[in-house]
């Protein structure tokens, strides 16, 4: 799986399964008259045939939409041959996921392969149509799995569309009594401070700091969980001592030495469920608590205008509803239209793009999972008279 660009002369493979944040900032200020966007439901395990047809059907309304705002017919033609040698490219075609978004101008193409099953859809536009992007950043089924035990441990990377892979790192140590320098930790100490299973505690939390220290450098600048699989008394000494600030709270039990990896990566992926599970559950709860307080809305209209104000702390869209039309950049006063068109954008796409660029948590979801009758829910940072 990845993420691949054509710019220039050359394509450059991105190497991207996940969009980053850098990324998606990246593709939500970008403006450009010609923008496309393409997203396109794919298969896995199928030749990619019908989905390269039901492409080229979209790129063709893409054209179309861009012939009627009097686009010009070389950057319509740069636009339609990067989506042909796209769809040429028999090496991205061999490796696809659930789902493949495109986003194109005359100058760039970008595409992504996702583990979400999205819509298909096109939209033409100044800007970007990113929303069901961001379902992947949402609810991510990536994470990575810390099997520590005594005598052993083990980064464990786990993907929707990947075999389970162990990540080595140089300076993760191989085991406690080496972390420590000693032949056993259950020993008392040379000047025979601590003994019994207060020294070996001792030990342990030595051990975990250093285990923690080995995954610093690698896990800098990254945003997906960290699932430790650890017995105690470690999973407690090394909950107590990690660095890491996407440490997930719940893990997986027992001691990991002799767990496959494809069964820590199952058990991985009911703890990610439960996590995102509760975090829906608690941004519903505080949705209904800051409603009472008039600083919650399922209402376009006011929902775009704390946008524009910067305005909302966290929001709920839903990543299938389009809704054409255009947000006045000042005041947030929304104008929908009947249909989509080059001139035109998705007013909700628009409101999330304003809210994550002010710093909001915006989270991309299905139409049940978002309280009210809307294709939104916005927590307010306040009141907005």
């Amino acid at each position: 799986m990845g993420g691949m660009s054509y710019g220039g002369d050359q394509a450059m493979l991105l190497h991207t399964d996940i969009p980053s944040r850098g990324q998606i900032e990246r593709l939500l200020v970008a403006r450009e008259r010609s923008s496309v966007s393409v997203y396109l439901a794919t298969d896995p395990a199928s030749a990619n045939d019908a989905e390269r047809i039901e492409l080229r059907n979209l790129v063709s309304e893409a054209a179309a939409q861009l012939t009627a705002a009097s686009v010009g017919s070389d950057q319509i033609k740069a636009i339609v041959e990067g989506f042909e040698d796209l769809q040429d490219d028999e090496d991205f075609w061999r490796a696809q996921a659930r789902s493949l978004a495109v986003f194109a101008t005359p100058d760039r193409l970008t595409a992504f392969r996702l583990p979400n099953r999205l819509v298909s859809a096109v939209e033409v536009s100044d800007r970007f149509y990113v929303k069901p992007l961001l379902r992947t950043v949402t609810f991510p089924q990536s994470a990575f799995v810390l099997a520590l035990a005594q005598d052993s441990v083990r980064l464990v990377e786990i993907g929707p569309e990947m075999e389970p892979a162990e990540v080595r790192l140089p300076d993760m140590p191989s085991d406690a009594a080496s972390a420590v320098g000693r032949a056993s930790i259950a020993g008392r100490s040379p000047a025979g401070r601590i003994q019994g299973s207060e020294g070996q505690k001792v030990r342990l939390r030595q051990y975990a700091r250093k285990v923690d220290q080995a995954l610093a450098p690698f896990l800098n600048g990254l945003d997906l969980p960290l699932i430790l699989a650890a017995a105690e008394p470690l999973a407690s000494i090394f909950h107590s001592v990690c660095s890491y600030p996407q440490l997930a709270p719940t893990g997986i039990a027992g001691n990991p030495e002799r767990t496959a990896d494809a069964e820590l990566a199952s058990a991985a992926r009911e703890v990610l469920d439960g996590l995102y599970s509760d975090e829906l559950r608690r941004t519903r709860e505080l949705f209904a608590l800051r409603g009472e307080q008039g600083r919650a809305t399922a209402d376009i209209n006011l929902a775009a205008r704390a946008a524009t104000y910067g305005a909302i702390d966290t929001l709920l869209v839903d990543i299938d509803h389009a809704l054409p039309g255009s947000i006045d950049e000042q005041s947030g006063e929304v104008e929908l239209a009947t249909e989509p068109a080059a001139d035109r954008y998705g007013v909700i796409d628009e409101i999330a793009r304003r809210a994550w660029l002010t710093g909001a948590r915006v989270l991309a979801v299905r139409r049940d999972e978002i309280p009210g009758e809307g294709p939104l829910a916005a927590i307010l940072r306040y009141r907005l008279a």
